[in-house]
């Protein structure tokens, strides 16, 4: 048989003989930065050894799609992009990939189908690396991201490991700085509506509000879980009003439960704050134009989709930055019977 009628070697060939990753051998051969030392010399021994010549479409197309970044979220609401929250960490990501060549792609990944999706972007629209949000507990996410072999950036600390790159806030010190101001107001019987405890953030707002009362000597025990949703957080006002009829300050672990257990609250003839003191987290744009407005923990919402997007493209530049835990801030409105003026 002459040469001209070899049969073409294939990538997935190559990958194979190299022991890894298709999309790893794809960056290797397209001269992507960020593959280790190791899987690069692998790689560039199976090309040798099989002869691999690269389709020059195929490596145009790779080209193309190689700008893409994925930003995926964990969550079962369809809706869950329309959050204030969730919309202004896309904003401060967009505000970045903006100036680059980057595209940004956004994905829901909680169902089977849309896991499968997400792997099938990243092996076959080389997409250049991944940002993950909301994890919870074991999420398959962050192995369907590692197993893909390509840069991945985590939005906030998940509950059951620390990531090598990721941006989160100061929830712990937040929820402290919330329960202690309840405490500062003359607050002696101080509950909880927490998140979801299989997310980071849950359980580190859920543990600065221990902390606090730790230390102020007070009862920790009125809890009830929440889901981050208002529904969520209107549900578990009705049932920390049932289980602890004499509460007299609550922190809240969002403000979008905040808003719900407000409402919850008026509808039950029970006074923000003479009755009822009331702590949010986020300060979303709505927290201002409750009535009352809301006394809330500030965290840079869009600084921290900036950050994420920048530590993604300092990885893709092959550098190895550092986590970043962003700082949050007590901010004083009418719901605790203070100012508006932030502190």
């Amino acid at each position: 048989m002459t040469e001209s009628l070899r049969r073409q070697v294939t990538l997935d060939e190559v990958a194979e003989r190299a022991g890894v990753s298709r999309s790893a051998a794809s960056r290797v051969i397209n001269n992507a930065p960020h593959v280790s030392r190791a899987k690069r010399a692998a790689v560039e021994r199976a090309v040798s050894d099989l002869g691999y010549v690269p389709n020059a479409n195929a490596r145009a197309l790779a080209s193309q799609q190689a700008g893409a970044v994925v930003l995926a979220i964990s969550s079962e609401n369809p809706r869950a992009f329309a959050d204030p929250f969730f919309a202004e960490v896309v904003v401060g990501i967009s505000s970045v990939l903006e100036e680059t060549d980057h595209e940004l792609m956004l994905m829901m990944a909680t169902s089977a189908r849309g896991q499968a999706r997400l792997g099938q972007v990243l092996r076959t629209r080389q997409a250049a690396g991944v940002m993950l949000m909301s994890m919870h507990g074991d999420d398959p996410l962050a192995r369907l991201a590692e197993q893909a072999d390509v840069p991945v950036v985590f939005g906030g600390v998940p509950a059951t490991f620390e990531p090598r790159y990721y941006v989160d806030a100061d929830n712990r010190g937040g929820a402290r700085l919330a329960t202690e101001h309840l405490v500062t107001c003359g607050r002696t019987r101080i509950g909880t509506i927490t998140g979801r405890m299989d997310e980071g953030a849950g359980l580190a707002r859920y543990r600065g509000y221990q902390d606090a009362l730790a230390v102020a000597g007070l009862d920790a025990t009125r809890v009830i879980h929440g889901d981050f949703s208002e529904d969520g957080g209107a549900d578990a006002m009705r049932e920390l009003l049932t289980a602890h009829p004499d509460v007299d300050g609550v922190f809240i672990a969002s403000d979008q439960m905040a808003i719900g257990a407000l409402r919850v609250l008026q509808e039950a003839g029970i006074t923000v704050p003479t009755d009822v003191a009331l702590v949010g987290f986020n300060d979303i744009s709505t927290a201002r134009h409750t009535t009352p407005p809301l006394t809330t923990i500030s965290q840079p919402i869009q600084p921290l989709g900036r950050e994420m997007a920048r530590m993604l493209l300092a990885v893709l530049a092959g550098e190895r930055p550092s986590p970043l835990i962003l700082p949050t801030r007590l901010t004083k409105r009418e719901s605790t019977g203070t100012s508006t003026n932030p502190t």
